[in-house]
């Protein structure tokens, strides 16, 4: 009988996918992205940066910063699940293609303000061709959200 495999092996296997999976976004490193991990669940984190500003008078985040963040996550999101499987079964889960967006609509529902933002998506539908995402973004507190979009995406083909 085979022993299970010790629960430090899992994570760092784990934690080696999804840093693979983000540095192969050199965008993801020019923002400052970071995902917080916890099981198959990621949380999306856009650390404070002077750059991020777009209206220095108020100052709020710039609605770009915003929009570009809340995308990413959508695609990582939806990148981590297309892995998970692949990943949990033992194949190798480095240099998959990722989804392309086919639109991506923001609602912005107050000022950013000039502190860390996170970010949470959510699949609501992912077919062989195609995936609808829902991401909210929050600052302080997760129940007063900042911004919030919707995404539908094109998935590359599972045989890639």
């Amino acid at each position: 009988m085979k022993r299970p495999e010790p629960v430090q092996a899992i994570k760092q296997r784990r934690d080696a996918a999804l840093q693979s999976l983000l540095d192969g976004v050199p965008y993801i490193q020019f923002m400052g992205f970071r995902f917080d991990r916890r099981g198959d669940e990621l949380t999306g984190v856009m650390p404070y940066q002077d750059m991020l500003i777009g209206n220095p008078m108020l100052p709020a985040l710039h609605g770009g910063a915003t929009a570009a963040f809340l995308e990413t996550t959508a695609i990582v999101e939806l990148s981590w699940a297309m892995m998970w499987d692949r990943m949990e079964a033992g194949e190798n889960v480095t240099g998959l293609r990722l989804p392309k967006t086919i639109d991506f609509t923001v609602d912005y529902l107050r000022s950013g303000l000039p502190r860390d933002a996170y970010a949470r998506a959510k699949i609501n539908r992912s077919g062989r061709r195609y995936a609808s995402v829902h991401v909210e973004a929050w600052q302080d507190n997760r129940t007063r959200l900042f911004a919030q979009a919707t995404g539908h995406f094109l998935m590359p083909p599972k045989d890639d």
